[in-house]
């Protein structure tokens, strides 16, 4: 339907909202699913990547060179040449390029918050018997979560932007009504819904992983007060 033919095409219609709202639903609900699943899927790459660089000094290099490359290729480059490889019907395509660009993100901020723990922290935890895996995940990790979220933070808002490029191949979520507005003869409507929600998704996400960041590091609360 040319919806652009209407008089004025205004950037808001409600008409549009009442016709369309389970495309809408559908979008948003896809571009959820592909940002949760992307930042999911880097984390569980990204974080034991980060504490291989944290005990092995020598695979720093590599491991923040290789994903940095990877955040450098521009994205349209990146899709195009894993959807032949994945096929250009699925979203897998669209969610190995999102993993790819998320990992740098969380593997920087991960390795960081790991490098800045304070010395006499580890000391004291060497001290009282803790072997590697016991001082990781009891004192390590733990004291290196505001690091963590950050990068989880920064990983999920670029996703939730990243994921509109989806939509050259139809799996772009919210990408998928932007793009179609411009297809439609320049829809206002249906290009500002799009906008809109996406930019509320990334502040909703963003807004949800600080809450959780208060969290599950009180300490933080009581030295900044």
């Amino acid at each position: 339907m040319q919806y652009a033919d209407a008089p004025g095409n205004p950037w808001f219609s409600w008409q549009y909202l009442r016709d369309n709202a389970d495309t809408v639903l559908s979008a948003l609900v896809e571009h959820v699913t592909l940002t949760t699943q992307a930042v999911a899927f880097a984390a569980v790459v990204g974080l034991p990547l980060a504490v291989l660089a944290y005990w092995f000094r020598p695979l720093t290099g590599p491991i923040l060179a290789l994903s940095g490359v990877l955040y450098t290729i521009p994205s349209l480059a990146l899709l195009a040449f894993v959807a032949p490889l994945v096929g250009t019907t699925r979203p897998a395509s669209v969610l190995i390029a999102l993993v790819l660009y998320a990992l740098l993100l969380i593997v920087r901020n991960t390795l960081a918050g790991l490098n800045q723990l304070p010395a006499e922290v580890l000391d004291a935890a060497q001290g009282m018997g803790y072997g590697r895996f016991a001082r990781l995940f009891r004192v390590d990790l733990p004291l290196a979560i505001p690091a963590i979220l950050t990068g989880l933070r920064l990983a999920t808002v670029s996703t939730v932007a990243l994921v509109t490029v989806g939509s050259l191949i139809g799996y772009g979520g919210l990408g998928d009504l932007i793009l179609g507005g411009f297809r439609n003869n320049f829809y206002k409507a249906e290009i500002l819904v799009g906008t809109v929600l996406c930019v509320a998704l990334g502040l909703l996400l963003d807004l949800l992983l600080a809450g959780a960041g208060r969290l599950l590091t009180p300490w933080t609360r009581g030295a900044r007060g």
